[in-house]
């Protein structure tokens, strides 16, 4: 598995970013059966270019906490039967999967762990937790689609002794 992380904010957190993200990245790649190696690259960003990546890549004019640019299409979330099907889905040098991109806003991390009593731990693998299945297919449009991954966020965050405090 390959973890690619960038932090460009400026800020420096109380917890090995590097070693925190590999970690919630496999424990979300195990929790979903995903069946191959996986390459993710996560970027960590201040809330004036993480708003300027969603104006340009959204439409939407104000910083956000996360966006997730996943390379894969999935005939369903989790359904990972027709990934092997495009081999642009696989990087030719190492043969891992293109999973896609996460970019983080560290205010945000640090305003939203303040506004919700728990770590900046705890956010950070959260989003990153959030990301990934959004990396993996699922989405949280509808009511039940946000209770789906609701619980599997919750589960995979327990899973690994991160909860809210």
């Amino acid at each position: 598995m390959t973890v690619t992380l960038e932090n460009e904010s400026g800020r420096e957190f109380a917890f090995p970013c590097q070693e925190l993200a590999r970690a919630v990245i496999e424990s979300s790649l195990e929790a979903e059966d995903f069946p191959f190696e996986a390459e993710v690259n996560v970027l960590l960003v201040d809330n004036e270019k993480i708003r300027r990546i969603n104006r340009e890549q959204r439409g939407i004019d104000r910083p956000t906490d996360v966006l997730s640019f996943p390379m894969i299409a999935y005939p369903a979330p989790g359904d990972f039967t027709r990934v092997e099907e495009d081999e642009d889905n696989f990087n030719p040098e190492t043969g891992e999967a293109l999973l896609g991109d996460i970019i983080l806003s560290a205010d945000k991390i640090e305003e939203q762990a303040r506004e919700f009593g728990h770590s900046q731990k705890r956010e950070f693998a959260f989003l990153i937790v959030h990301s990934m299945l959004h990396l993996m297919g699922y989405d949280h449009m509808t009511e039940a689609e946000a209770a789906v991954m609701e619980d599997k966020q919750r589960n995979i965050l327990n899973g690994m002794g991160i909860f809210r405090e």
